[in-house]
């Protein structure tokens, strides 16, 4: 989407959908929203409407009865025909501001707060990643859309006393993989093969505000990761460096090489991930290195809200200057409303590497 494309008018305010239908109601009574979205997965939704009305003819509160707004009904906001959140109700909350008429605060979650809230101790044996994260969204009634390669095959994977979320979150992490749910569909990709398209902003135009710094307190030159091979009674090493990193610098210059020219050798060690196979030991390193190397330059913005500016997508930032122009990757999406400031997008993004000036 080109930065100044008059293609598309979005509305002033979103739409609120409940049951499967839009809400006149809900929707001009919307004071406040807040939508959040991370590569962890889990997208929340709070609104904050109005609770003092024409009700029955007399004044009351509009929402206190539970006809409309209950727990467990299907919640959506939508930009025209987009959808921007797509949940369930699972909290109500009632605030009487001081000097103010009631509010009611709805919180919905989609629905993989079903996996967050079964906690489990179990292990798996002889088995992938990809079948571990097949078998949980079979057990909650999602679609799998499981798309990380065969990677290795786990002579044990063990779940301790963790929710079902938490475990593939951790799963995820470690091969370098994210979630997310469309409808009931569990898609979980690895980081390079997501691509939510491109967003052109430029600071100025859709790009409202936006601020990034390159920060080596974070960074490694190195990660090392050790484990035991059980079968061969041997143990196991994976040194990752920059090569980990290097096919996502876009010609830029990576966080890494800066700190070993510029300060020296510093090298992380992954002790707690217990490989059990060479294979399993170099994806735990590169995996690892490459969550480190990423967040080298963090942006933050604020910028017109759109459908397309999602978590997985890259935004284009331009007249940023030569140092911090270029493309970015969207690692967490807040689209709010309110009164004062109206409807916008708050985004954090990142990349591995700085421009040459």
């Amino acid at each position: 989407m080109p930065d100044g494309t008059n293609a598309t008018l979005l509305a002033a305010r979103p739409t609120i959908a409940i049951d499967g239908q839009d809400n006149d109601a809900l929707t001009g009574g919307l004071l406040g929203l807040e939508i959040a979205e991370t590569v962890t997965g889990l997208y929340r939704c709070e609104a904050l409407f109005g609770n003092w009305g024409a009700a029955s003819g007399a004044l009351d509160f509009l929402y206190f009865d539970r006809r409309l707004l209950e727990f467990g009904k299907p919640l959506k906001v939508k930009l025209g025909d987009d959808v921007i959140f797509d949940g369930r109700i699972h909290a109500l909350e009632a605030r009487f501001p001081e000097g103010g008429p009631p509010q009611i605060a709805v919180l919905a979650e989609d629905r993989l707060q079903d996996l967050r809230m079964t906690r489990r101790t179990r292990s798996f044996a002889d088995v992938s990643d990809s079948s571990v994260m097949q078998q949980l969204a079979n057990a909650h009634g999602l679609t799998p859309d499981i798309n990380v390669g065969s990677g290795a095959t786990h002579k044990v994977l063990t779940q301790v006393n963790q929710s079902d979320l938490a475990f593939l979150r951790e799963r995820a992490r470690a091969i370098d993989a994210e979630l997310w749910l469309e409808g009931s569909t569990l898609r979980v990709q690895m980081h390079a093969g997501r691509n939510a398209g491109v967003v052109e902003l430029a600071v100025g135009g859709k790009l409202r505000e936006f601020s990034a710094i390159a920060d080596l307190a974070g960074q490694r030159t190195n990660v090392v990761a050790g484990g035991w091979d059980v079968a061969g009674k041997a143990a196991l090493s994976h040194d990752a460096g920059d090569s980990a990193i290097n096919s996502e610098l876009d010609g830029d210059e990576s966080g890494v090489s800066i700190l070993s020219s510029k300060i020296g050798t510093r090298k992380e060690t992954l002790a707690h991930g217990v490989p059990h196979t060479s294979q399993e030991t170099q994806a735990q390193a590169e995996a690892l290195m490459r969550a480190i190397a990423r967040r080298f330059v963090v942006g933050r913005g604020v910028a017109q809200t759109s459908s397309a500016l999602r978590v997985g997508a890259k935004v284009d930032v331009r007249s940023a200057g030569p140092l911090f122009s270029g493309k970015y990757y969207v690692c967490e999406i807040r689209h709010r409303f309110d009164g004062l400031r109206g409807l916008r997008t708050e985004f954090r993004c990142e990349r591995p590497g700085i421009g040459h000036a």
